[in-house]
Parts: C-alpha cells; structure tokens; sequence
C-alpha cells in the first residue's frame, strides 16, 4: 500500500535535547498496528519543545488530530503564531535576517544584544492569553535569538530573562521561508497549550499514542538540560510525572517516554528504573551535544520507556 505524503516540516527552533537524532529509535517503537496502517487516530505531546517526533509523525502518518502542550509561555506562542500568521512573521524576520546579515560581526554582536534587551523588556507586558500582533514581533525575536544565540539554546535565568549569550555563525539562517510554511501547515488540526504536563490527561484517552520528552535530568552538575524555563524541572518533577505515567497507563495510552541515563555517569543510579519498574525500559546510544565541558560531549545511552510491547 501507498503511503500518502504529508507536508515534511522540520523544527523551526534549536532545542537542547531535542530528538531528530532518536528519531528512528523512536519510530521503530511505535506499536505495531500504527507501523502497519500509518494512521494515528490522536496524539498528544506534554512536552512539545522543539517537536521533532511531532513533526516527523506528521510527515509520515496519518495524524488525525493532536494535542500539543508545554509549560514555556514563550514557545507556545511561537508555535501559535506560525499556526496562525506565518506570512507575517516570514515577512518581519525577512528584514531582521537582511538587516543582519549586511553587519560585520562587531554590529551583528550589538544587534544580537539590542534585540535581547528589546524582547526581554517586553516580557513583563506580554499578555500570553490573548493573541494579538504583538505575538508576531515577539516570535520572531525569538526565532533570531535562537538562530544566532550560542549553541542555539533557549535558557531563562531566575528572574525569567533569556540570558543567551551571543553565537559567532558567519551565515545564520534566520528567516527559512519553506520551512515555515510546511509547519504551518503541519499544525493544523493541531490544540496547543501552555500548561503543565498533567493537564496533557484532559485529552488521553484508550488508544491514544502519548509520547513524554520532559526536560531532561542533568548527568552532571555541567548539565543545563533543565533551564527551559525559570522554575526548572527538578527530581520532584520527575517522580510527579512518574505518577502521571502511571495513571495514564490505566487509561489504556500508548505511552513513550525519553530522557537521560544517570547511569552514564553513575552505574549504580536507579533513579529512573526503580521509577519505571513496571514497564519496559530500553537504553539506547545518543550523541549528547550541549555541555559546558567539552570533554563531556560525545555518544551517551538515553532511556526510552514503553507500557507497551
């Protein structure tokens, strides 16, 4: 049989942890009857980040609707903003990207932190309810700091302030015009929130394939996996999210569930198996990318956690 093609869009931001590299860990995990019809009734993502397995399933099966959800304020936004008015958006980072790129990189620098301090002055008055024009202009600051922030990250201090500091890319690509467009259009048909993971329950239900990428607990204390947002996702988190794996088990979901290994820098860590001790726990090889130390960079095992065979 035929596949049908969908739109094959990629993710519009750099996301520390994001999952394009387990992408095919992941998909090879989807059960079995998804692998063989192509068709996944509803899907629901609590932690969207950068939303690489969202987008790769919409490119590749039938997704007939979804629910997509995460605590960042910021990147909802974004995500709606490109749901709702991508033309605009492509046409203001159009000049940013032109702007930017005719600066020698001492300009590029004071442009880089102009629009910092412009998009994080106006945090305080963003109303993130009530769509508006505004959201526009503020996405696409968003898009450039991640674009040309170092290493592509998206790290809030605690008083909530985007505190990247400056990337040296000769030639960033700020303004990727196709790509937009495919989002968009992958979006539709698409509910996003910004909310907790557990109001993710509001929408799970038999059947419904759930996968959970919660920021990762750091392997070490040069991990910043877990700065997405102000108040971070700490060890207590964890176990509430185990919880929440529980229950949505009992529903009869489809639940996959992703994050690090601690026994990568401690073998004796069952902090994640004794959680999941129920369900079937794989380790699998992943590239890890984002350190502060260099040496710590390099290919590391991440769990993949299934209630399904």
């Amino acid at each position: 049989m035929t596949r049908k093609v969908y739109p094959k869009a990629r993710p519009f931001l750099k996301w520390v942890g994001g999952k394009t590299q387990l992408l095919k860990e992941l998909e090879k995990r989807l059960p079995p009857h998804i692998l063989d019809e192509g068709v996944i009734p509803r899907y629901v993502e609590p932690f969207l980040g950068g939303g690489a397995l969202f987008f790769h399933l919409k490119a590749h099966y039938k997704v007939e609707e979804s629910f997509l959800l995460d605590a960042n304020p910021e990147l909802i936004m974004a995500y709606q903003v490109i749901q709702k008015n991508h033309h605009d958006l492509i046409h203001i980072l159009r000049n940013i990207e032109t702007d930017h790129l005719e600066m020698a990189e001492a300009q590029r620098k004071n442009n880089y932190y102009q629009i910092r301090d412009s998009y994080n002055g106006q945090m305080g008055d963003t109303d993130y309810e009530n769509y508006s024009s505004e959201w526009v202009e503020r996405t696409a600051y968003l898009i450039f700091l991640n674009k040309t922030g170092y290493n592509g990250l998206f790290r809030l201090n605690k008083s909530g302030e985007y505190n990247v500091p400056f990337g040296r890319y000769p030639n960033p690509t700020i303004c990727d015009e196709a790509n937009l467009h495919l989002v968009h259009e992958a979006l539709q048909k698409t509910e996003l929130l910004c909310a907790d993971f557990t109001q993710a329950g509001d929408f799970i239900e038999e059947e419904t394939l759930v996968y959970m990428d919660p920021p990762y607990r750091p392997l070490n204390h040069t991990s910043y996996f877990t700065d997405y947002s102000a108040n971070g996702f700490g060890e207590e988190d964890q176990k509430r999210l185990a919880r929440f794996y529980q229950d949505m088990d009992q529903r009869g979901s489809y639940l996959i569930l992703s994050n690090s290994d601690p026994k990568n820098e401690k073998p004796d860590d069952e902090f994640f198996d004794e959680l999941y001790q129920d369900y079937k726990i794989e380790r699998v090889a992943a590239k890890r990318n984002i350190n502060s130390d260099k040496w710590g960079r390099g290919i590391i095992n991440e769990l993949i956690v299934r209630n399904y065979l």
